[in-house]
C-alpha cells in the first residue's frame, strides 16, 4: 500500500470521526486491532457501541466504497468486536455494525453513514 493510499485511509478516518462526533457519538477506540483484525472506529452513544469501518475513495472508478467491506473483512471485525465485548465495561451492552463511505463528488468530500451495515450470522 502506497503512502499516499495510507494518508487517503487517514484523512477518511478523521473526517468520519469528526462526523460521528458531531453527531453526538463518543469515540472509545481508533483503530483497534487484535491479530488478525482491525476496527477503524468504536463510538458509543446512548448505551450503544458501533464498531465502524471506514472506507475512502478518491472516485467511483472502482465502485462504491462499501462494496469493499467483503464477508471475509465483515467476519475479521466480528471477531474484533468479540473481543472488544468481553471488556467488564461493554459486556452485555447492544452493538451493531456500520460502514462509513468517504470518497468525492464533484469535486467535494461527501460521507455516507450505513447503519447496521452486516450483522452477526
Amino acid at each position: 500500500m502506497s503512502q499516499e493510499t495510507k494518508d487517503l485511509g487517514v484523512s477518511g478516518e478523521s473526517f468520519a470521526e469528526t462526523y460521528l462526533e458531531g453527531a453526538g457519538w463518543r469515540i472509545v477506540a481508533k483503530n483497534y486491532r487484535i491479530r488478525s483484525a482491525e476496527i477503524d472506529l468504536i463510538a458509543e452513544r446512548d448505551g450503544l457501541i458501533a464498531f465502524v469501518e471506514v472506507k475512502t475513495r478518491r472516485s467511483g472508478r472502482y465502485g462504491r466504497p462499501a462494496e469493499a467491506v467483503t464477508l471475509r473483512k465483515q467476519q475479521k471485525i466480528i471477531a474484533a468486536a468479540g473481543m472488544f465485548m468481553q471488556g467488564a465495561e461493554y459486556m452485555g451492552r447492544a452493538c451493531r455494525f456500520d460502514v462509513i463511505e468517504v470518497f468525492k463528488s464533484n469535486g467535494e468530500w461527501c460521507l455516507n453513514h450505513i447503519e447496521n451495515a452486516f450483522e452477526v450470522h
